[in-house]
């Protein structure tokens, strides 16, 4: 089977699942934005095995995102870690090609999820959030 003459596909890098997220990030209305200055955003190829544990989720293909730390509004303690969004690149990419979604829309709708929980909203605002986002 020759391939020549067409274009190699690779799944996407880390690198472009990130660049993917910070666009989405970028398009959220402008209020959002002050209260993001400190999210640390993270793209790791699976949750570690004490998250899927904690979370009691069997199958590592079942998590794309987690957000950890505490809501906008809640004070920070002494010792706490910056708040953080991980995007799970390998499930992320499974999902992706099982429901034929376009990546930059699965993304958007992962980020827009775990950012709504930075913000402590109900899933309708996220759901509404997320309209106002999509590209």
């Amino acid at each position: 089977m020759s391939l020549q003459g067409q274009s190699p596909r690779f799944a996407p890098t880390a690198e472009e699942i990130e660049t993917l997220a910070l666009d989405a990030l970028n398009r959220l209305p402008k209020a959002f934005h002050d209260h993001l200055q400190g999210v640390v955003l993270f793209v790791e190829e699976f949750a570690s095995a004490d998250i899927l544990k904690d979370m009691e989720i069997d199958d590592p293909f079942g998590l794309t995102g987690l957000y950890t730390g505490r809501p906008v509004g809640q004070e920070a303690q002494t010792g706490d870690a910056p708040p953080t969004v991980h995007l799970f690149r390998r499930p992320l990419l499974d999902e992706w090609v099982e429901t034929g979604v376009p990546l930059e829309a699965l993304i958007t709708h992962v980020v827009v999820h775990e950012v709504g929980h930075h913000f402590g909203l109900s899933d309708l605002d996220m759901h509404i959030l997320e309209d106002m986002v999509a590209s």
